[in-house]
């Protein structure tokens, strides 16, 4: 069996009256993430932590900021062609590991339905997809309700030749 392991980050500024989109849900919240696509930073970092462990580069390699195409697009559909893009190259999923670091609103009661629409999407059981939620402690632009961060680390495989 050959095992990869991949790590992800994405950030995104807020704004007042735009959508908060995190795990793939709407987060009800009067701040934003301001972004090309919906703005979604855990399946980005997601995306980005598969992508690096496939060795098929990064997010904006696959779905450039540049391109209309991706304007405003629902961030699963990224999420759903990095996993065949992973698939091609005959790896799947064994787990993931991700935090989402934001002040305002708390994430704690959203977490188990983000793990079961993000596994639906890429076809694994949702306990193989931990979501922890933090905050910055008030420090940082993160503190200052100015932005969102997510990290994510992924475990990939495929049968040796």
């Amino acid at each position: 069996m050959k095992i990869k392991v991949g790590f992800g980050y994405d950030v995104h500024k807020l704004g007042e009256g735009e959508e908060l989109w995190i795990g793939g849900l709407h987060v009800p919240h009067s701040k934003g993430s301001i972004g090309h696509s919906d703005g979604d930073v855990l399946i980005h970092a997601i995306c980005d932590a598969l992508l690096g462990a496939a060795n098929l580069r990064d997010i904006g390699f696959h779905f450039p900021d540049t391109s209309s195409h991706y304007k405003g697009i629902d961030s699963k559909i990224l999420l759903r062609r990095t996993v065949e893009l992973i698939k091609e190259k005959g790896y799947e999923i064994s787990n993931i590991d991700s935090s989402v670091c934001l002040e305002k609103p708390k994430l704690k009661d959203l977490i188990p339905e983000m793990q079961a629409l993000l596994a639906k999407v890429m076809e694994i059981d949702p306990e193989d997809i931990a979501i922890k939620a933090t905050t910055s402690e008030k420090l940082g632009f993160v503190g200052a309700q100015e932005g969102v961060t997510a990290y994510a680390s992924v475990l990939i495989q495929k049968p040796c030749k």
